[in-house]
């Protein structure tokens, strides 16, 4: 890592920055601005971990039978690649792997528990992130999930970025795909926020899709095709002028 960064993001997943903010990531970059996506949940599986049924179903989609973390993490090694920007994988797991410590059994068991619950446990996560995040080099700004979606990981991640940084220091990105659902970014929404766009040209818009499209196990949760994928991010971007972002701000 370097000593400063103009822009550090903040990434749920290995892949949310990017399916994200990854136009806005390609022109900071661009422009010789030291940038990080800093990937919160990129962690390993216990040793010895019995999959659930839902963490089984997943990987078969992925393709990824075994070292599906390890292949996540090379695909987002090299997604980062393609926008310039330097990354840093941190060891807390995906939600679909963290289990109660108390009982074994797993904290999110089905995509519903996903976005409808907070287990308890997570109390624990959500202070080391904090103080991971506080041991991050200076920035400019720092980039955080608005938690569209739901999705219990990006609102971990808020929270512990709020608690680091405050909320007026933050800005906050649309989480896609869920963001392309009706409703979903009113949904989370403090009514002091106020947007802010990134236009994105041509070239921003395709380094965005090239480096979504390096992460090879997700395509077929997202998109039907490449062809499939490039619409679908064009679309969203037309609608919302390249990349909307979203700030706190006073009264």
């Amino acid at each position: 890592m370097r000593d400063w960064y103009k822009t550090i993001y903040l990434s749920p997943h290995l892949d949310d920055a990017v399916l994200s903010c990854g136009g806005r990531i390609f022109l900071e970059t661009a422009a010789s601005h030291p940038t990080l996506i800093v990937t919160l949940m990129a962690g390993e599986p216990a040793p010895n971990l019995q999959l659930s049924a839902f963490v089984q179903a997943l990987h078969q989609r992925w393709e990824l039978p075994q070292a599906a973390v390890r292949a996540r993490r090379a695909e987002d090694a090299a997604a980062c690649q393609i926008l310039g920007a330097d990354f840093l994988h941190w060891d807390v797991p995906d939600c679909v792997y963290r289990t109660d410590p108390a009982t074994g059994e797993p904290c999110y068991p089905t995509w519903e528990s996903i976005i409808t619950t907070q287990h308890p446990a997570d109390d624990a996560v959500v202070a080391q992130l904090t103080q991971q995040l506080t041991q991050l080099p200076p920035a400019d700004e720092v980039v955080v999930p608005l938690t569209a979606g739901n999705h219990v990981d990006h609102r971990l991640v808020r929270q512990a970025a709020e608690r680091a940084f405050g909320t007026d220091r933050l800005l906050y990105y649309e989480d896609y795909p869920y963001a392309a659902e009706r409703g979903a970014v009113t949904a989370v929404l403090h009514p002091t926020m106020q947007s802010t766009q990134t236009v994105l040209p041509e070239t921003a818009v395709a380094a965005k899709i090239k480096a979504i499209w390096a992460y090879a196990s997700q395509r077929s949760s997202f998109f039907a095709s490449r062809q499939d994928a490039e619409a679908k991010i064009r679309t969203y971007a037309a609608q919302v002028g390249g990349e909307r972002y979203w700030r706190r701000v006073r009264a």
